[in-house]
């Protein structure tokens, strides 16, 4: 069992915990993720390893409720466990494995939307302890679901924010930010990392490749097992059939076909909102 050492709502239906995980946080390198169940008849979710520490053996998870299993997760408190916690899973960001002279002659550009902008923590965090300058750009609908701005602030060279209301930073989407940067005030750099949802990754890359600057996204497929075993949650990569679990979660955004890894992504939504419906009759007696 995986004690919940730390419990914190960042924003709505967007909760944070810290885990206590030691082999997992003693393994976990940038870009991986963790499967959680929250209890034995619970469904395997894949979540990205938001920060890791190896000297308290603990691995920090971030959260958004959408189906009964994720509100399962984030209904546990501080001191309860969850019952299965595997990782790390995936391959780790390949900017881990590059010569760091090498990597500190390189220029970053990260794009998080939503609660993406968790799981580009812990690499903006370990290129930042490399010596390795990283632009951040945040995206969220409004003001309120930002998230790790202030953490990111202590990491990044520069943060900017967009906000689709204006509510905070530039109003409109993060593409946008990607397009006054390049092009008005001729920032220049050597790779765009995107981590969000599926429809903003899609447009950053096209974004992107205006620019000839290459990208690399993180996809959330559908998963079940972890290891490639059942292919859930396969995509099609430069025409091939690959893995996320396995292969991934970062592939070439070039590469990816985005509009059948969409398709995929709302395969179930019926059965979700189905399952949904009938937990919140269990829970209130309806």
């Amino acid at each position: 069992m995986f004690e919940i050492l730390e419990k914190r709502i960042l924003a709505d239906s967007i909760c944070l915990m810290r885990v206590s995980a030691p082999r997992v946080a003693r393994a976990a390198l940038p870009g991986q993720f963790v499967i959680v169940r929250a209890d034995e008849g619970g469904e395997r979710i894949p979540l990205t390893i938001a920060d890791y520490d190896t000297h308290e053996g603990s691995v920090t998870i971030v959260t958004q409720t959408i189906g009964v299993s994720t509100q399962k997760i984030c209904s546990l408190g501080v001191g309860e466990c969850l019952a299965d916690f595997a990782g790390p899973l995936g391959q780790p960001s390949e900017f881990v494995r590059m010569p760091i002279e090498e990597l500190r002659r390189r220029r970053y550009l990260f794009v998080a939307g939503g609660v993406g902008t968790a799981p580009v923590y812990p690499q903006v965090k370990w290129l930042s302890e490399h010596g390795v300058q990283c632009d951040v750009i945040i995206g969220a609908k409004t003001r309120d679901m930002l998230i790790y701005t202030d953490d990111m602030r202590r990491v990044a060279t520069n943060l900017y924010i967009a906000t689709d209301d204006g509510s905070e930073g530039f109003k409109g989407m993060v593409t946008a930010v990607m397009k006054d940067l390049i092009e008005e005030r001729g920032e220049h750099y050597d790779e765009c990392v995107a981590i969000g949802p599926m429809i903003m990754m899609k447009f950053v890359t096209l974004t992107a490749r205006n620019y000839s600057l290459p990208v690399t996204v993180s996809l959330n497929a559908l998963m079940v097992d972890g290891t490639g075993m059942c292919g859930a949650c396969r995509v099609s990569v430069g025409g091939r059939t690959l893995f996320t679990c396995v292969d991934g979660p970062e592939f070439n955004g070039y590469e990816v076909d985005f509009d059948e890894a969409m398709r995929r992504q709302s395969m179930y939504r019926t059965q979700e909102k189905s399952a949904l419906e009938r937990h919140k009759c269990n829970c209130y007696g309806e």
